[in-house]
């Protein structure tokens, strides 16, 4: 098995493609050591030390590492994990643990029923057009919710916390939602 390895526009995060699928649906990000608890991949790659975030895509696995650490030493622990795994064929996650979802339901937002139209059309423009394109530098976006205008989106993976992650916001994703739906005036983050 060959995994290959792809940088992100986030210097302290790399994407790693082991060449078959990661999760059949959804995406998953686990911020701390205390959510990886749901994967026995994550909660390993956690117990490296240097490990501060793992997302699984469909085909993909984004590794966030903490400031300063030299990936020349944690890049081998983790294709060695993965490789593990993968060629295992262990499950993704623990029996009974929540494991395909990619937002908490106490966290979706509620919009109004008025905004039904504008609501589906940013949702299709998100992903179609914007997921694919996050996706390829290791994350995900996922829509939050839409309020008098302001269109909340969460960044997942190697867009959380990417020095870029505002100017995509901003010049891309804002740009691009306001040109297809005028009732659209700004993006934020959450």
């Amino acid at each position: 098995m060959f995994i290959e390895t792809e940088p992100t526009p986030n210097p302290q995060t790399l994407k790693f493609l082991p060449g078959r699928t990661v999760m059949e649906v959804g995406t998953r990000d686990f911020a701390t050591p205390e959510e990886a608890e749901a994967s026995p991949l994550a909660e390993a790659m956690f117990d490296l030390g240097d490990v501060t975030g793992v997302f699984f895509g469909s085909d993909f696995v984004s590794v966030t590492a903490a400031p300063g650490t030299d990936w020349t030493l944690l890049k081998p622990d983790i294709l060695g994990l993965l490789l593990d795994h993968f060629t295992a064929q262990m499950p993704l996650f623990r029996q009974g643990s929540a494991a395909g979802f990619s937002v908490p339901l106490e966290d979706a937002g509620v919009d109004d029923p008025a905004d039904a139209d504008i609501v589906a059309q940013i949702r299709e423009l998100i992903d179609t057009r914007v997921r694919p394109a996050v996706a390829n530098d290791g994350g995900d976006i996922v829509y939050r919710g839409f309020d008098k205008g302001k269109v909340y989106l969460r960044m997942q993976g190697a867009c959380a916390g990417c020095p870029s992650s505002s100017a995509t916001l901003k010049n891309g994703i804002e740009q691009l939602l306001r040109h297809y739906v005028p009732e659209v005036t700004e993006v934020r983050a959450v």
